[in-house]
């Protein structure tokens, strides 16, 4: 698949320990993305933070690397796709932030795709 021009970037801000049915919820999430044939998602950790949560910035230092440490989730797709996802996505995220932005989507190919 080829995916160029105008998209969308959502982005999904959510807390290390979330879960969805029993299942850390950033794996629910890229998974349902990946069902549901969106371009691609990354789960990126972060290494400190706070949100809406919690005001207490959390930090991986070598004494606190089990604390609920924040992880963005980005997904790039055409606008009409990451709309429709934003649907399936409402009922998982009951804390943290949801965000989307325009973007120009200068190259997406699979290796297959190039000649």
């Amino acid at each position: 698949m080829q995916l160029t021009g105008e998209g969308r970037i959502l982005s999904i801000y959510i807390g290390e320990s979330d879960h969805w049915h029993h299942r850390p919820l950033y794996q629910a999430i890229v998974e349902l993305a990946n069902k549901e044939g969106l371009a691609g998602a990354t789960v990126i950790r972060g290494i400190e933070g706070f949100g809406a949560r919690s005001r207490i910035i959390k930090t991986a230092t070598i004494l606190r690397l089990s604390e609920d440490l924040p992880i963005i989730i980005e997904i790039v797709d055409k606008s009409e796709r990451i709309d429709k996802f934003l649907l399936l996505l409402d009922d998982m995220v009951n804390e943290g932030l949801v965000t989307i932005e325009n973007v120009q989507i200068i190259k997406y190919a699979h290796g297959d795709s190039v000649s």
